[in-house]
């Protein structure tokens, strides 16, 4: 296969291990980490530390949701001799990174970041709870994420245009660094605008695996179809009979833009002229998301056979990372003195 030579920009992103990964996922970004693995220099983490800011009850969860989302990165086609494939704690200089760079980060960044505020009002039900479950590892995130990129002297973050204030804080500290110690040694990371589409549940709201309204990449031919029988169609339309409202249609018409766009006009005429119900227009839908993912399932299965080969490809992976990550934390620490105690 021919590719186009890769520029020398590096691109780094990650996940949190929190279960297998749905449409939504794909399209709002593991779409664009396919093209990005051909153009940049592209690191993708697996980023299990992050599970544990909010998941740390449920630790021995993580080793095997780790497992399912690299089968399902496996799967759409991140390629490992293309991008640096890794799980963020196999590479313990990122915690040494993040240690030395909490160190020269106020505490009133940290306070003040709002990613941070938003994680504590998702997890808490009140004031007395968000103040059990913000931890010191919850409230050092930030931080953490900032050393994510920095270990790997990342330049471009892919994002949407709504996360754009998440970057803020890495080129904070990464200029703070240079600052500090008279460098221009850490980049300072800019967003990667990346297309995000809009894929509701099932229910109608935001797609999300706690919702239980995601239809995942994993799942059989079977429940994708019963969770597509089950979407929200136009409330407005009552009997079979009656004309149905694509613009009112919550769930199925928007689905069919992304993966049914060549028969879009066939739907809207149908539907708007009663020629077909709901439920057949949702059957069919459910055809055309199997048929989509059919392939992604397959490679997926023959992948989960094989454990062997996939431990191999991340222990390939962390290799990679980790010696990339030992240099940067090596310069790190030669800039601010502290390279002498090393033996």
């Amino acid at each position: 296969m021919t590719t186009t030579a890769k520029v020398a920009t590096r691109i780094m992103s990650g996940m949190r291990p929190t279960g297998r990964l749905h449409i939504g996922h794909y399209f709002g970004a593991l779409i664009n980490w396919l093209d990005f693995q051909e153009k940049y220099d592209s690191y993708f983490s697996i980023v299990d530390w992050h599970a544990l800011t909010t998941k740390y009850q449920a630790s021995r969860e993580i080793p095997d949701n780790v497992r399912e989302i690299a089968l399902d990165w496996l799967a759409v086609g991140i390629d490992p001799e293309r991008a640096t494939v890794y799980v963020q704690s196999a590479v313990p200089e990122i915690a040494e990174l993040h240690l030395l760079l909490s160190m020269i980060t106020p505490q009133n960044w940290v306070e003040r970041e709002p990613t941070l505020k938003d994680m504590v009002r998702m997890l808490a039900a009140d004031e007395k709870e968000a103040r059990d479950r913000a931890t010191y590892g919850l409230l050092g995130y930030p931080v953490l994420m900032s050393a994510d990129i920095l270990a790997f002297r990342g330049s471009l973050v892919p994002v949407g245009k709504d996360q754009q204030s998440h970057l803020e804080f890495a080129r904070d500290v990464a200029r703070r660094f240079n600052t500090i110690y008279g460098v221009d040694y850490f980049p300072e990371p800019q967003p990667k605008f990346t297309a995000t589409p809009l894929l509701k549940g099932v229910d109608g709201q935001k797609m999300g695996k706690s919702y239980g309204n995601d239809i995942k990449l994993a799942d059989t031919e079977e429940d994708t179809l019963k969770k597509i029988k089950q979407a929200v169609t136009d409330r407005t339309r009552i009997a079979r009979s009656d004309p149905g409202h694509t613009d009112l249609c919550e769930v199925p018409w928007p689905m069919y833009q992304i993966f049914g766009k060549e028969i879009t006009a066939r739907v809207k005429e149908e539907c708007e002229s009663a020629g077909i119900g709901c439920v057949d227009c949702k059957a069919r839908l459910g055809g055309i998301i199997n048929e989509f993912l059919g392939p992604i399932r397959e490679r997926r299965q023959k992948l989960a056979a094989d454990p062997d080969k996939v431990r191999q490809i991340l222990e390939y992976g962390n290799a990679k990372a980790r010696a990339e990550a030992k240099k940067t934390l090596s310069e790190a620490l030669e800039i601010m003195g502290m390279i002498r105690w090393r033996y």
